[in-house]
């Protein structure tokens, strides 16, 4: 690990805060925060927290000495002054005098003594920042430093290595108690860099930014040097399958038996993220696998992100998918099994007691495979991920140079339900389509893009399926959505853009089916090959898409939504418009017949009948061919309709939206033209 650290870099960010009159030591402390959280060997999603000491004026603009302390809901990653906020030193400090404090008393004391109270909470850790005298405090959850101390050796392998440049604490629960700890270690020997916390993590101090960043670095790369030596061979590996099943085969499986219960308790589903790689496959082949993955997280703080354990799925045999089904749920509900009996038995120790959550893994290992990290959303998904390949990365480090020990069960448990930790995951109420995804193809443009748009608004997770090129790069930007290259003429290319689809999010949920091109001729004369070149894609790729998602939503087990772009023309034909309309009726057909054939599986089926939208289907050339056959002005033709108004693709996106909700409504067809009398379903 080497430092980063560039004398312009800090220069221009003491430069651009001083603009927004922002003084030197809080621009350098965001500078080094952010050098720290960017690197995931050191902190990883909302982990870590930093600090200065410095003076800022209040509001009657007196000199106040201040604690600038990482605030709750900050990344130290993209952390600005508003993500540290000034706390008054002189109250928080007479809180040393105690011999107990709440957390709850400890939190309104630090909110009482913010310069603005409309700023963050600051950090859990605030008296432990203050409690020590330094200006510049960093505090990381280093992987190679939690490998040295997650053994039961632990202190003493810390020790060893640092001998009396770091002071050394005790496991205690991050607060009051641990505070006060941390400052009796440093004032034992006031000479030290640092302090190492067991099972928890690393602080490093210093009078100036660079300081303190640059100890962090010396030491967290210390003990990465000390786990390269005297190293044992890890993992033994596991017998497999000869044939292993792909990750698009299972995650749709896997999906389908990780529902959470909520508050209501109505089932909800999850959003996957697999992850692979030759450290994780070497992790997650063990033979002693059982063993090493079922210990405990290797910092406390990660239990509200990932549970103590992730679930182990049995290795998938593609030859044997039905009993790879019943052993996958097998496990499963051993885990939620296992996590009940976990929540009785430290309960029974709470006053008041505490409420379940829900007993769904947050991390599933499959042999094999790799792993995948599972959330209420892909973004909750991924950090679950990201926190199980550091942790293989600290547990084979630590069974490398010995055995894997984490901090007790009984504190895992205090810190999973502890208030303040709880707090940062926020409980806000879910939008109506979270947990839900979206597959729209045709979704680079026009239509397809605006309802895209539409249901991202509404809280689902997008992939949008086009031809490749700069067109769907530049979409799916904009959306900050998945783009999938399909063309949906090509059944080979459907079938893998549905398994990148299962492989991204675990599988599918709603698919709406709006790729399409407009052919003209008259029908009498038209060469047969438009005529079946617009078939091939009007009508048959539309078949390609609802039988690829059906297969992936069969898999999942609770059911699923296709909406089918129709238009108008499958009822209200137009004069030269057969090449279109003719298999845009086939495919209101289709609709019906899939609303009839896989209703039971719950699958609803559904259509919208737009007419006159102006996108890169309905182009100006085209408006000015359809206006002069119908004897119309262009404007008439756009607004002919009983409302006089033209239609949008936002419209019709929001026509989508409201068939996505409808879940008790299937074979229907839902018009969205301004009316048109002629097209209305008789």
């Amino acid at each position: 690990m080497k430092s980063t650290w560039t004398d312009q870099d800090a220069q221009r960010h003491i430069e651009r805060y001083a603009q927004q009159g922002v003084n030197a030591d809080i621009a350098l402390r965001v500078y080094t925060s952010r050098l720290l959280g960017r690197d995931p060997a050191l902190v990883l999603h909302g982990g870590g927290n930093t600090s200065v000491k410095t003076q800022v004026n209040d509001a009657l603009g007196r000199p106040t000495d201040v604690l600038c302390v990482k605030g709750s809901g900050w990344d130290m990653a993209e952390i600005e002054p508003a993500g540290l906020p000034a706390v008054r030193m002189a109250p928080i400090l007479e809180l040393r005098k105690l011999t107990s404090l709440t957390d709850e008393d400890m939190v309104n004391v630090q909110r009482c003594n913010l310069l603005d109270s409309s700023a963050p909470n600051p950090s859990v850790e605030t008296l432990l920042h203050a409690f020590l005298p330094h200006k510049f405090i960093d505090h990381t959850h280093a992987i190679a430093v939690l490998s040295l101390s997650d053994q039961p050796d632990g202190i003493s392998l810390c020790q060893d290595l640092y001998g009396k440049r770091m002071g050394h604490v005790p496991y205690i629960m991050p607060g009051f108690l641990l505070a006060k700890k941390a400052a009796e270690v440093y004032e034992a020997d006031p000479t030290v860099e640092g302090l190492i916390l067991a099972k928890h993590g690393i602080f490093t101090f210093g009078d100036t930014a660079r300081e303190a960043y640059e100890r962090m670095i010396t030491h967290v790369s210390a003990a990465e040097d000390r786990l390269q030596k005297n190293r044992k061979p890890v993992f033994v590996p596991a017998s497999l399958p000869t044939k292993t099943a792909s990750v698009a085969d299972i995650a749709p499986i896997l999906r389908g038996l990780l529902r959470a219960r909520g508050k209501d308790g109505a089932e909800q589903r999850m959003i996957l993220d697999f992850r692979t790689g030759p450290a994780i496959l070497n992790y997650v082949n063990g033979r002693d696998v059982a063993r090493y993955s079922q210990v405990g997280v290797v910092t406390p703080d990660h239990t509200i992100r990932t549970k103590n354990w992730p679930v182990i799925i049995p290795a998938p045999d593609a030859t044997k998918m039905d009993v790879f089904k019943a052993a996958a749920a097998e496990a499963i509900d051993t885990f939620a099994a296992r996590y009940h009996a976990y929540f009785t038995t430290h309960n029974k120790r709470q006053d008041p007691p505490k409420i379940e959550l829900d007993a769904t893994p947050r991390v599933a290992l499959v042999p094999g495979l790799g792993l995948f990290g599972i959330g209420a959303s892909k973004s909750a998904a991924k950090i679950a991920a990201d926190i199980a390949e550091s942790t293989i990365q600290s547990i084979t480090d630590a069974e490398a140079l010995g055995v894997y020990e984490c901090a007790a069960e009984a504190d895992l448990f205090d810190m999973e339900y502890w208030s303040l930790e709880q707090a940062k995951l926020g409980k806000g109420k879910e939008a109506r389509l979270a947990r839900h995804v979206v597959a729209v193809t045709g979704g680079a443009s026009g239509i397809g893009r605006a309802t895209a748009a539409a249901f991202k608004a509404e809280g689902a997770e997008i992939a949008i399926l086009d031809l490749p090129g700069e067109g769907l790069d530049t979409a799916a930007k904009a959306l900050k959505c998945v783009g999938v290259p399909c063309n949906v003429t090509d059944a080979n290319s459907v079938k893998a853009a549905f398994d990148k689809v299962a492989e991204t999010f675990g599988g599918v949920d709603i698919v709406v089916s709006n790729a399409g091109a407009a052919w003209q001729g008259k029908i009498g004369t038209v060469d047969e090959q438009v005529l079946r070149d617009s078939f091939e894609l009007n009508f048959y790729g539309h078949q390609r898409v609802a039988q690829a998602a059906v297969a992936v939503m069969s898999k999942q087990g609770f059911g699923g939504a296709l909406l089918f772009n129709v238009s108008k023309q499958a009822i209200n034909p137009g004069p030269d418009f057969g090449p279109y309309g003719l298999p845009k009726a086939a495919t209101l057909a289709l609709m019906r017949q899939y609303a009839i054939d896989h209703g039971p599986d719950g699958i609803r089926a559904n259509a919208v009948n737009a007419d006159r939208i102006r996108t890169g289907l309905l182009t100006d050339t085209m408006i000015a061919k359809r206006s002069e056959a119908r004897g119309l002005t262009e404007k008439s033709y756009m607004s002919g309709n009983l409302l006089g108004q033209e239609v949008s693709a936002n419209d019709v996106a929001q026509a989508f939206v409201s068939l996505a909700l409808a879940d008790k409504t299937t074979g229907a067809i839902l018009t969205v033209d301004g009316g048109n009398i002629a097209a209305a379903v008789r």
